[in-house]
């Protein structure tokens, strides 16, 4: 049973990351019939930190507070993803997850894992931000940028900042059961459990392509997402044969044609869903998908979530 908790911090400390995991097991809510746990903040770099948002914060705990811990929880900080970290530091993390304890990571905390090498074989969850890079320098890591947390056995990892609530909720609701993580979560004004991913998260506009023989075909396709057309039709107006418009457009994209057009239709349809009040039907037909339940399908696959639950978080209170 989760009783201990210990949240260890470097300097340049995210005081958000730090109030999460503080907000979840630092407080007193036994007058709730919610468990209290044993927790404490510690510190591997001496009793006084500076925050990335410019002040200090101090505690009476070193490394050694880390022994006795059931969970240990890592949030972000500056630099955290380019930095080298005390050696003592990684050795108490591995120390940990070698006599039981789990460790937890908030955003670029993951980095902090990684270095321990507590994520080699795993899978991991980090902001979609810090993803191509924690895969670039920790290869044998199976980083997973669209999702919110992984529980990998002893190793937790969260996506960025409110994804670290979830992953907190995601534990107490594991060791307590629903009940307890529910009641948590409206303590705190937040839903318990999150549809979808980081996908629906992720910023990715329209590319202004470099492409030297397709390029004026993709506008063209953009100008015409609520038309189908074939490899066939494109070549012809890109004026080459089906087979070497195919291989140039991947070469030059990275995709296929048909993979492009649907990526473009999601972004188009995530844009009308944030800025108009258009019905799904009008937007499955704007966006070339056709039918509501098309749009819904592919919308899903691509983000993990529903269009309805997109505006819900996109558009605001009025479009619920």
């Amino acid at each position: 049973m989760l009783e201990n908790v210990a949240v260890v911090l470097l300097d340049g400390v995210h005081p958000f990351e730090l109030g999460v995991v503080c907000e979840v097991f630092g407080l007193d809510r036994s007058d709730e019939g919610l468990p209290v746990y044993d927790f404490a903040v510690a510190s591997a770099e001496g009793p006084t930190l500076t925050t990335h948002a410019g002040f200090s914060v101090g505690t009476e705990h070193g490394l050694e507070r880390l022994e006795s811990a059931d969970l240990i929880a890592v949030p972000a900080g500056q630099t955290y993803v380019d930095r080298e970290y005390p050696p003592e530091l990684l050795d108490a993390l591995r120390g940990a997850v070698d006599r039981g304890a789990r460790v937890l990571s908030v955003c670029s905390g993951v980095f902090v894992l990684a270095a321990a090498g507590l994520l080699d074989g795993r899978r991991c969850a980090v902001h979609w931000r810090h993803a191509d890079e924690l895969a670039r320098r920790y290869p044998l890591i199976r980083v997973e940028p669209d999702v919110l947390y992984v529980d990998a056995g002893p190793v937790i990892t969260s996506a960025g900042t409110a994804a670290g609530i979830d992953a907190c909720l995601h534990l107490v609701r594991e060791e307590h059961g629903p009940e307890v993580a529910n009641a948590i979560a409206r303590r705190m004004v937040v839903p318990p459990h999150r549809d979808g991913g980081q996908a629906q998260y992720i910023e990715r506009p329209l590319p202004r392509s470099r492409c030297d023989t397709v390029g004026e075909v993709l506008v063209w396709m953009e100008r015409h997402l609520d038309e189908e057309v074939t490899v066939e039709q494109l070549a012809e107006r890109a004026h080459m044969s089906p087979r070497t418009f195919a291989r140039r457009f991947q070469q030059e994209t990275g995709t296929t044609p048909y993979r492009w057009i649907l990526r473009q239709r999601v972004l188009l349809a995530q844009r009308l869903l944030e800025a108009t009040d258009e019905t799904m039907d009008a937007i499955a037909w704007r966006t070339g998908f056709g039918t509501a339940a098309a749009l819904r399908h592919q919308f899903v696959r691509s983000l993990g979530t529903t269009p309805q639950a997109y505006r819900r978080t996109f558009k605001g209170p009025e479009a619920a």
